[in-house]
C-alpha cells in the first residue's frame, strides 16, 4: 500500500509540473498565491549573496509576514501559527491524523517545508483521503516528516549552503531520506529523491521553535 501511494503521487506530481496550478480531484479550486513570497525569498538570497542594499530594500517592503491570510507570529510555535493559515488546512489535518502535533510543538528547532492546499490538490484524486485513513497513519507520517529538517535553516542559511556546495546542498530530513536544495534564479527549490521539485514561494516564516518555508508541491520519499 505504501509503495503504491508513493508511486501514484509521484506520477501525478510529474504531470502537474507541466500542467496548470490547479489539478482535478481532491482540493480542486484552491488558489495559489504566487506573489506572496517573492520579496521574502529574494531578500534573504540577496543578503546571503552579499547584496545588502537590495536585501534591506526588499525586507523593508515586506511588513508583517502573512501566510494564508493570517499573520505569523514568531512568538508562537509551528502548530499554533499553521492552524490560522487558510492555505494549509490540508496540511494541518494531515499533521493531526499522523499524530505529529505534539512533536511540532516541542522546542525543536525544526525547518518545515510546508505544502499548500493547492500542492496537495495536485496529488491523485483520493490520495489524500486514503493517506488520512487510520490504517495509513505510518505512511502519512513518513510523507510529512520528509518535509521536516532538524534545525532552524532560514533562506539565507540555505543559500549559503547552496553556494558552499557548488550549486546545491543536501538536507537530511526527520524521515531519514535526503532533500536537495538549489537555486532557480532567485528562488530556492527543493528536490526529493525522485527528482520532483518544489519551489519555496514564501520563505522565512519564523516560529518560536523553527522556521517554515511554504512550498508549491508535495515532496515524496522513496
Amino acid at each position: 500500500m505504501q509503495r503504491h501511494l508513493f508511486a501514484i503521487c509521484a506520477a501525478s506530481l510529474l504531470a502537474a509540473a507541466a500542467g496548470p496550478a490547479l489539478a482535478d480531484g481532491y482540493g480542486q479550486g484552491v488558489p495559489v498565491d504566487r506573489n506572496a513570497s517573492v520579496a521574502g525569498t529574494n531578500a534573504a538570497v540577496a543578503a546571503a549573496m552579499g547584496d545588502a542594499p537590495a536585501a534591506a530594500r526588499s525586507m523593508g517592503a515586506m511588513g508583517t509576514k502573512m501566510v494564508g491570510g493570517a499573520a505569523m507570529y514568531p512568538t508562537r510555535d509551528i502548530i499554533d501559527n499553521a492552524v490560522n493559515s487558510r492555505d494549509h488546512t490540508t496540511l494541518v489535518a494531515a499533521v493531526k491524523a499522523a499524530g505529529l502535533v505534539d512533536t511540532l510543538k516541542t522546542p525543536g528547532p525544526f525547518t518545515v517545508f510546508a505544502p499548500t492546499n493547492a500542492a496537495f490538490a495536485m496529488l491523485p484524486a483520493g490520495a489524500v483521503d486514503n493517506l488520512l485513513k487510520p490504517e495509513n497513519k505510518a505512511t502519512l507520517a513518513q510523507v510529512l516528516t520528509y518535509h521536516v529538517v532538524p534545525g532552524r535553516l532560514d533562506a539565507a542559511a540555505l543559500a549559503g549552503m547552496i553556494r558552499a556546495g557548488g550549486g546545491h546542498a543536501t538536507l537530511k530530513t526527520v524521515e531519514g531520506e535526503p532533500l536537495t536544495v538549489s537555486m532557480r534564479g532567485n528562488d530556492i527549490v527543493v528536490s526529493d529523491v525522485k527528482g520532483d521539485v518544489a519551489t519555496v514561494t514564501t520563505s522565512d516564516v519564523y516560529q518560536s521553535n523553527g522556521v517554515i518555508h511554504v512550498v508549491d508541491h508535495v515532496l515524496l520519499p522513496g
